[in-house]
């Protein structure tokens, strides 16, 4: 894990691919993001997750107080995200917002799933970056407006674009263009839980 920024209230990391962001129940999904930081810093908490096989940003507080003011800011989505991903095929359209309701699909698990009836209102902005002609694929830069979990490879799963390497949602054809889910939390923007500044941290992807 490489350290972005840190206080004494307040770390942020660039959290790599197949690294949980918590520990599991089970004692083989003891290693993530907050057990090998607890070994230096025994109150820390995680105040949002990634996916274990998302890389970027992830912030995390040092103490109860800190904890409280930032998971507030996330709930009330007062919080600003940005990710980058690879996509399968062209994207024809510059900008557009997929608006498309998700629910948990029980008999699926952990899957995700559309459903316009029961389904708790899920929005993301995609913006077309750049396409590669040799192999097929764009990228793609996603603001989620809401934050559902699975929101952004669902989205574009149904869309038609599914994030390549995806494991999950990507058919075949996507699935095997990438060793790992090209998928980056690239920036995080937010108030510092005690200074109550403005902050906006970047972590640029490799891809």
């Amino acid at each position: 894990m490489k350290i972005l920024y840190q206080d004494k209230d307040i770390i942020i990391i660039s959290k790599p691919p197949y690294l949980l962001s918590c520990p599991g129940r089970l004692a083989f999904k003891r290693d993530s993001v907050r057990w090998r930081l607890a070994q230096k810093y025994p109150d820390i908490r995680e105040v949002h997750r990634l996916d274990w096989e998302t890389s970027g940003i992830m912030l995390l507080a040092l103490h109860k107080e800190a904890h409280r003011h930032l998971s507030i800011q996330f709930q009330e989505r007062q919080t600003k995200k940005r990710y980058v991903a690879i996509c399968e095929g062209k994207v024809e359209e510059k900008e557009f917002l997929i608006d498309i309701p998700l629910i948990f699909d029980y008999e699926n698990r952990p899957l995700q799933k559309v459903d316009f009836e029961k389904g708790k209102p899920s929005q993301t902005i995609v913006k077309l970056d750049k396409y590669y002609k040799d192999n097929n694929s764009s990228r793609v830069i996603l603001t989620p407006i809401t934050g559902r979990s699975h929101q952004l490879r669902l989205h574009l799963a149904h869309y038609g674009h599914e994030i390549i390497g995806d494991g999950l949602y990507a058919k075949p054809s996507g699935l095997f263009k990438a060793a790992r889910l090209m998928l980056h939390a690239e920036y995080l923007g937010f108030t510092h839980p005690l200074s109550e500044k403005w902050m906006d941290i970047t972590d640029q992807p490799l891809f």
